[in-house]
């Protein structure tokens, strides 16, 4: 599809969907129906990129797929980057209905509309009865009911829970009173105002009647008034500053993003060919019918290649031009004149593997064309060109995210030189804090560079405390002065600088670091005390906020973590993600750091940005002997996460039962047992909710938990455990002494909601089958009133 306009577009062309700028967009169905491009998203159940999206329940547009299992979104806060879309799901669909796919001959049985586009909700208890997304997340029709989700036309159905008991959450985005500026993919001139200037969005519309609610209506501070895309075709012309209040959804309810996989066309096009078109135009024209159309704008393709970047579900290929133009094909009228596979055959390119050290391309031309397909070229690459990286992950068809620059990016391998690889050690570099000794002691070449800072950096680093001497000698806190020893003159020759001063601060940074953090990474204690000597700055950060503590606890150095508190450094500082070196230690696992911290007296139970203190992350990294140290040494066990987690609701939700063993064994406030979060749960609660049988066995016994606890439903555990069917949960419960004949806000006991999960005949059968109405029937002699 063509973009709405060029950059040359006046203002007074810009009149929204009605206009002239959406001509093709109206003529033509945009359907990356497979793909899911233009897709609204918000963070799936396994998501772990912290506040990356906004929070949760933030909403962003799926922008392109960088492979089958890796996909681009672009955040309403501008954020942009690659999360999982097979095996892990990092993602869930909000909304389908910008991609255009629709559900013929369905009608929303409350709001009419004709088709449903995206997400289809088909009733399963009434006949003929379907909702479209905006209907189903606004609890139209019966609660009680459950329905199917159908995601594709004519695709699998799933059945869901009942909407009556399921969680629901707000989604926050550019929805109407958001405040807005310009983003990513904007190219509407000045129409704001100016790069900067700020609007208020009014509504969200349909940019075309084949793709609804893929735009906003804004009002600019300037006065001037427009629509623009939010998810049509991928684009994110706008990013939000000051977010706003969407619907509430069902967030459990939402299918996950790749869960039925994007799919490769049967004619064997794939996502990153390139692509031409070689045949007549009359011939194109006549094969375009039923598959997209043709319109003037597609001339273009029959003298420049293209990039197939999209599948959609009738198997038309989408392609994608150097004007930033994006057509539909019928795959028919398509040759590829190249394919990632083809390439790498013509090429014969290294073979790679996951930790191994690559160059980035210096050429900015070469990369660009090279990237074609291959992830793409955006100008936020422009830094790591000519840059060493570590390969993170090899895709299936051969490319390479490479994390480079405390960034990660998806490059073709024809776009990067091995320069080590990981049979020479480079496995053991793993996370962002390990990095930077490898980088320095393997790849970076041992020759004199001219820069003294490089230098002094990679001397910190590989433990050479005579070279860190002879750098500084001439040097103290950055005053120059006069070389008063021969090593220092031989120091300035080695550097080209024979007969002068050697230059060189002590606090200079090289590859982000400097020397006393790479030196603290390392565990050179010798050179350490050299720095310090020469006031080397124990509190400099870098650019992810880690100081020289930081990098102590990330390199498992208790020696050096007791220097640098013996020169004054602070134990409890915080770097961006607002974690402390305790925070840093537990999650890597390093006993002795964390042991040294407690006895050097640093806080512990400070909070990192998600809220979580190192008991969270002990609990989250299953290291007990870590867990019972903190308790130990005054953690605090009561503290909540962004979430409403205690320590207890923590383990409880990760299935830890020996770290709940240790929290019900170390503390002398059984009182936190029965401490609820905001809805209502507590630790048993969560137990039963997820079938953690141990857990709650332990919450019970050990800690005395009151089983007839309600939340803000009024459900106790024994609800949850029969609504969910977690038989063994409930044998528990059941035989311990839980109140069978609580109502909750429904008035419904636990026998209500067994007889839901049962046929009349079923219950029959429960004196041969070990179902709900057995256990609650059977285990005790109870008198259950079945009312209406």
């Amino acid at each position: 599809m063509a973009c709405a306009s060029t950059s040359s577009t006046t203002s007074m062309e810009l009149v929204g969907p009605a206009g002239p700028t959406n001509v093709a967009a109206a003529a033509r169905p945009s359907r990356f129906t497979m793909e899911g491009v233009g897709s609204r998203v918000i963070r799936g159940p396994d998501w772990k990129w912290g506040k990356q999206d906004g929070g949760e329940g933030h909403v962003g547009t799926v922008r392109n797929f960088e492979s089958q299992e890796e996909v681009v979104v672009v955040w309403d806060n501008g954020t942009a980057a690659n999360y999982r879309c097979a095996g892990a799901y990092d993602l869930r669909i909000l909304d389908s209905a910008p991609t255009g796919i629709k559900h013929e001959g369905t009608m929303c049985d409350t709001c009419r509309q004709q088709p449903i586009f995206g997400i289809r909700w088909k009733c399963a208890e009434c006949n003929n009865y379907d909702l479209c997304s905006i209907c189903y997340q606004s609890d139209k029709h019966h609660l009680r009911h459950r329905f199917h989700r159908i995601t594709t036309p004519g695709g699998e159905k799933t059945l869901l829970e009942p909407r009556r008991k399921s969680k629901k959450i707000a989604v926050r985005g550019i929805f109407p009173g958001a405040r807005v500026v310009r983003g990513v993919d904007w190219q509407w001139e000045d129409q704001d105002g100016g790069n900067g200037r700020r609007g208020k969005v009014n509504e969200v519309q349909d940019w075309s009647s084949a793709s609804p609610r893929s735009a906003a209506y804004v009002v600019w501070d300037n006065g001037a008034k427009n629509l623009y895309r939010v998810g049509f075709e991928g684009m994110a012309d706008l990013k939000v500053v000051n977010d706003a209040k969407g619907m509430t959804v069902y967030r459990d309810h939402l299918p996950l993003l790749g869960e039925y996989g994007p799919g490769r066309a049967p004619n064997n096009f794939q996502i990153g060919d390139q692509v031409t078109v070689d045949l007549d135009i009359e011939i194109v024209q006549s094969l375009q019918h039923g598959h997209g159309g043709w319109t003037d704008g597609m001339f273009e393709c029959l003298s420049t290649t293209g990039t197939v970047v999209g599948i959609d579900e009738d198997h038309d290929i989408v392609v994608a031009y150097p004007s930033s133009h994006r057509w539909t094909f019928n795959p028919t009228v398509l040759t590829i004149v190249s394919s990632p596979m083809m390439l790498l055959a013509d090429n014969q390119p290294q073979q790679f593997a996951v930790g191994d050290f690559v160059k980035i391309c210096s050429d900015l031309e070469r990369i660009k064309i090279l990237q074609r397909g291959h992830g793409e070229w955006a100008e936020a690459m422009v830094p790591t060109l000519g840059k060493v990286g570590r390969v993170q992950q090899v895709y299936h068809d051969n490319d390479l995210k490479v994390e480079v620059c405390n960034t990660s990016w998806t490059y073709n391998p024809l776009a990067v030189t091995k320069v080590a690889s990981s049979s020479d050690g480079a496995t053991a570099v793993t996370t962002n804090g390990e990095r930077l000794s490898a980088i320095l002691k393997k790849l970076f070449e041992p020759h004199a560079s001219g820069d003294t800072t490089e230098e002094l950096v990679k001397a910190a680093a590989n433990g050479d405390k005579a070279k860190v001497e002879e750098f500084l000698i001439g040097s103290t806190g950055g005053q120059n002065v006069t070389p008063s020893s021969s090593s220092a003159a031989g120091a300035a020759a080695s550097l080209g600088e024979s007969q002068s001063v050697v230059k060189v601060d002590v606090n200079g940074v090289f590859a982000g670091h400097t020397a006393l953090q790479a030196a603290s990474q390392n565990g050179h204690l010798e050179v350490i005390e050299v720095l310090l000597r020469h006031n080397a700055d124990v509190e400099i950060e870098d650019k992810d906020g880690d100081r020289a503590v930081h990098h102590a606890a990330f390199g498992d150095e208790p020696g050096v973590m007791g220097m640098l508190a013996k020169a004054g450094a602070d134990l409890n500082a915080r770097n961006k993600r607002r974690q402390t070196a305790l925070h840093i230690a537990v999650n890597k696992g390093h006993f002795n750091v964390v042991k040294t911290l407690l006895e050097l007296n640093c806080h512990p139970s400070l909070q990192d940005s998600e809220g979580d203190t190192a008991l969270h992350d002990a609990i989250s990294k299953e290291h007990d002997n870590m867990l019972a140290l903190l308790l130990d040494n005054g953690a605090d066990i009561t503290l909540t996460n962004n979430n409403g987690f205690n320590a207890l609701h923590h383990a409880a939700l990760k299935g830890n039962p020996s770290a709940m063993k240790v929290l019900l064994t170390k503390t002398n406030r059984l009182w936190i047992v029965e401490e609820k979060k905001d809805d209502g749960y507590t630790a048993l609660h969560l137990a039963a909710l997820n079938n953690h049988v141990e857990i709650a066995e332990l919450l019970v016994r050990m800690g005395k938990a009151n089983m007839d606890c309600q939340n803000v439903n009024l459900q106790t555990a024994l609800h949850l455990a029969v609504e969910r069917q977690h038989v063994q949960i409930v044998k528990l419960l059941v035989r311990e002494g839980a109140n069978l004949n609580i109502p909750d806000k429904d008035g419904d006991t636990p026998l209500h909601e067994a007889l839901r999960h049962h046929t009349l005949s079923q219950l029959r059968q429960l004196q041969d089958v070990e179902g709900f109405g057995k256990i609650l029937m059977g285990l005790r002699n109870v008198r259950f009133v079945v009312g209406a």
